[in-house]
């Protein structure tokens, strides 16, 4: 749909490529402000064979009889929508040139019929288009007063001098365990009423503490029921119906009955929100010196009988009655939210105590008023004026807006309920979609809530870090080193993008799929943030048909975790796996043999790495007595051993996880088992085991014994502890596994990880690829070099500086011409304006820059330069020719 706001539209094209039909285009339409359209595109999608008369769906028919000319209009616009969409979608599908063209002259369901096909009948019945058309309407007029509800609250806050610092301190904790909505309520008021000296703690008492302490969660509760209720609209609104598939009229009255769940929720909203907003608009009256006024503007006000319609409405009504009903309640939510906010407006200008906002002609009008009369001196029994209090900056800018909008531009003489009235109705006609006003109010309040001003220094989300120079020092060391590793053993690298389809994520990770980060429907793809980088590798593998690649990959991955000490919801992971068929135990020892080259290398300090067989472990629980559909979630329990006691895991094997006592027990006494790797395979290899009466323990000890021959050649089997608690929870390990842990004073847990898993690239081609890997939680690793540099007390180099050419002066284009003639020669070196040598001498000893360059007035006349070596505190003339290369000299020998 080509289609703009609906006091704007003229046509509503339907059926173009990439068109959608907006709930804001329905409401022009059912108005009559737009006129319907057909893209030609679509148009040669119609039939020109003559109507065969078909008889009209039982929904339908009862729709035409109960709609009122403005639905009628939104339910003919929404089934024209769905006949071209439909025959644009199918080759096969028969929708007639002379229905659609009656629909798109006249814009009345009666015009539709009779519907001249059966494709035609089923498009009707299935679409549900009258309770879709309803559902549209009832979508354009709330998703504008979720901002403009927040903007009446915060002026009634305002007015009655209300508790913004308790009632809206909502912090978000970022945990899933608090209302995002409510919180963002919140943060969104403390915006518009920031800077204000009329809200504060305790103001207003008690009575007004309690209700607007309400608002944060009600308007949220609002906000996500008409954020529900837009996405299955905007469906609705632009899905072609799929011929043939389901029985119609089954279909819309599923549509229906799902449109009333998200209506009803709206309407349960709505009626809350209209009893918040009337105890607001009463407290604001409060404010009012004259009682008379005071109780005219709060006793012809009242919801008591808007719950008992509502129910009414809700219950043993069809759709259509349903969303009409709600419809008509949110029309009564515009009334309440217009006289609330006329309070509030009808408060502050009676109160001479406030401030009142002004357009820039009304401050240079008002500010030229107050100036004394020439040569005129204020008298001496003049009293010093009482300062104004002001408003917040944005409901500054909200009054201000509603004032020119209900006043016209003129000044207010006096207050009464007369002009209350007449306030109200204004405003009520404001938050009419149909009014062009409404859109610029709603983009001013966006405007100021996303400013921000509250909140001057900005914050990061839990779980995330940024990272300064000495930081971004030791992590270039640690990835060049890494990488050099990985280079070092044939790896070519590999990038992936960050964010996946949700169907390769899932199913993937055992118990931990809960922790993936899915995005929000965008109207495409359903897609997650990556978990890690070895479920996109075995993707990426399958997807390319590989049969065998050896890969390192360095990239960030996101875990919707608890974040805590080491545990963060986003950092880096470095991987290097291999993929392909090969020998018994061939990859599997070069992978280890990486990791082992890597922490040693990294000089991190002492460390082990736990390793264990998959096979050995389901041995294990099998021959204690555990079920093999089980087995994954008690893996998952065991691998929970190096943060939790054994008596805990018991608990949870027996309590959630059905195993009894006996069998946790067994498992309990076989876990424990861990040593050098080769004198624990002899004791687990020794007569009488129960592991060699498992066909596959003796599988896995069999790989085990091979594995760990050749990492004693290699001098790396002194790292390893072979031990029968370590699990790896993953789902898609399949034979070794293993995990290394930092044993120095920094308690970082598990630094390292991996495995080998055959069968995952066969999840996404049905070719079975097996692969082994490994994946440096290098974040860690981090924290233990940073804590090492503290501990060594050593300086960290942000930068590589080798030269700084110091100009005595601001001379910008000889420091261009000396330092162009540094970088041209390879040396890195950098540049500084300053008449001040001790602010260049600062600069280099912070900065660790071994060598100066410095040039001043004297220099410049003799054709020389001197070259300051920092740390000696020596410095050399040089002819201004022979610098470069004298620097060339003196770094080679440094």
């Amino acid at each position: 749909m080509a289609s703009t706001s609906a006091a704007a539209a003229a046509t509503v094209m339907l059926g173009g490529k990439g068109a959608t039909l907006s709930p804001a285009a329905v409401y022009a339409l059912s108005l009559g402000l737009a006129a319907p359209g057909i893209d030609p595109s679509a148009q040669k999608s119609l039939s020109t064979r003559a109507a065969s008369t078909q008889e009209t769906p039982a929904p339908l028919a009862a729709a035409i009889a109960s709609l009122a000319p403005a639905e009628s209009r939104a339910a003919a616009a929404v089934l024209l929508n769905k006949l071209v969409l439909t025959a644009s979608d199918s080759a096969s599908a028969l929708v007639t040139a002379a229905t659609a063209a009656r629909l798109a002259g006249s814009l009345d369901l009666a015009a539709a019929l009779p519907l001249g096909s059966r494709d035609e009948a089923a498009v009707a019945a299935a679409s549900a288009p009258a309770a879709v058309a309803l559902a549209a309407l009832v979508d354009c007029c709330a998703a504008p007063l979720a901002r403009v509800a927040d903007a009446v609250a915060a002026l009634s806050c305002e007015a009655a001098r209300g508790d913004a610092a308790g009632a809206f301190d909502v912090p978000a904790s970022g945990d899933g365990l608090s209302a995002k909505d409510e919180a963002d309520v919140a943060a969104d008021i403390k915006v518009l009423v920031f800077g204000s000296k009329l809200v504060g703690a305790a103001g207003g008492g008690a009575p007004a503490a309690a209700t607007f302490a309400k608002v944060p969660a009600l308007n949220g509760i609002f906000r996500q029921a008409v954020r529900a209720l837009h996405a299955l609209v905007r469906i609705e609104l632009n899905a072609p119906v799929k011929l043939g598939k389901r029985d119609a009229g089954q279909t819309g009255e599923g549509k229906e009955e799902a449109l009333v769940v998200l209506a009803t929720q709206l309407a349960r909203a709505v009626l809350a929100l209209c009893k918040l907003s009337v105890a607001r608009a009463r407290l604001c009256a409060e404010g009012i010196a004259d009682a008379e006024l005071r109780e005219k503007l709060t006793g012809g006000v009242s919801v008591d009988d808007l719950k008992g319609m509502l129910d009414k409405v809700l219950i043993d009504s069809d759709a259509v009655s349903v969303l009409k009903g709600v419809y008509n309640h949110l029309l009564k939510f515009r009334d309440f939210l217009a006289w609330e906010a006329a309070v509030a407006m009808a408060v502050i200008e009676a109160d001479s105590s406030i401030e009142k906002p002004q357009a820039a002609a009304e401050n240079e009008a008002a500010s030229s008023a107050e100036k004394p009369q020439a040569g005129g001196d204020k008298g001496k029994g003049d009293k010093k004026s009482k300062k104004k209090k002001t408003l917040g900056k944005g409901t500054s800018a909200v009054l201000m807006l509603l004032r020119d909008y209900v006043t016209n531009g003129s000044a207010v003489a006096s207050v009464n309920s007369a002009l209350v009235a007449e306030w109200a109705t204004s405003l009520s006609l404001l938050f009419d979609p149909k009014c062009p006003g409404l859109e610029s109010l709603v983009e001013k309040v966006k405007e100021i809530v996303e400013s921000n001003e509250v909140r001057r220094l900005p914050k990061i989300p839990k779980g995330t870090r940024d990272f300064g120079k000495e930081q971004m020092a030791i992590r270039e060391r640690a990835f060049s080193i890494i990488t050099s590793v990985f280079k070092m053993h044939g790896a070519t690298a590999l990038d992936t993008p960050v964010f996946e389809l949700r169907e390769t994520l899932m199913g993937k990770y055992g118990e931990d799929s809960k922790l993936i980060y899915d995005l929000a429907d965008q109207g495409g793809e359903l897609c997650s943030l990556r978990y890690d980088l070895t479920v996109p590798f075995a993707r990426y593998v399958a997807m390319n048909s590989i049969s065998a690649l050896k890969r390192y990959q360095i990239a960030k991955v996101y875990r919707r975790d608890n974040p805590s000490k080491g545990r963060y919801r986003e950092f880096y992971q470095c991987d290097f796996d291999i993929a392909g068929v090969y020998e018994p135990m061939e990859p599997d020892f070069e992978v280890i043999s990486v990791l082992t080259e890597l922490l040693n290398q990294l000089d991190i300090g002492t460390y082990e790495i736990k390793l264990n067989h998959r096979k050995l472990l389901d041995g294990m629980l099998e021959i204690c007595g555990v079920p093999p559909q089980k087995f994954r979630t008690v893996c998952s329990s065991i691998d929970k051993l190096d943060k939790q006691t054994f008596e805990q895991v018991k608990k949870e094997l027996v309590d959630e996880k059905g195993i009894s006592n006996e069998t946790a027990d067994e498992i309990g006494n076989l876990v424990k088992t861990r040593g050098p790797p080769l004198e624990v395979l002899m004791e687990l290899r020794k007569e009488g085991s129960k592991f060699m009466d498992n066909e596959g323990s003796v599988a896995a000890l069999n790989e085990l014994e091979i594995l760990f021959k050749a990492l004693d050649k290699s001098n790396a089997i002194n790292k390893i502890v072979f031990d029968l608690s370590l699990a790896r929870g993953l789902d898609y390990y399949t034979g070794v596994i293993y995990e290394a842990l930092f044993k120095g004073a920094a308690q970082v847990g598990s630094i390292a990880a991996g495995g080998r898993y055959d069968n995952l690239v066969g999840m996404f081609s049905g070719k079975q690829i097996p692969a082994v890997g490994v994946s440096l939680g290098i974040e860690r690793v981090f924290a233990i070099m940073e804590q090492q540099e503290k501990e060594r007390n050593e300086k960290i180099r942000p930068t590589e500086t080798e030269v700084l050419v110091s100009i005595l002066g601001k001379d910008l284009t000889l420091a261009a011409e000396l330092v162009s003639e540094l970088w041209n020669a390879g040396i890195k070196a950098e540049f500084k304006l300053t008449t001040r040598v001790a602010n260049h001498i600062k600069y280099a000893l912070q900065s660790g820059i071994p060598w100066m360059v410095l040039v001043g007035e004297s220099e410049l006349q003799k054709g020389t330069v001197k070259l300051k070596d920092v740390e000696a505190n020596q410095e050399y003339e040089v002819d201004r020719k022979d610098f470069v290369e004298e620097l060339k000299n003196r770094l080679s020998r440094s």
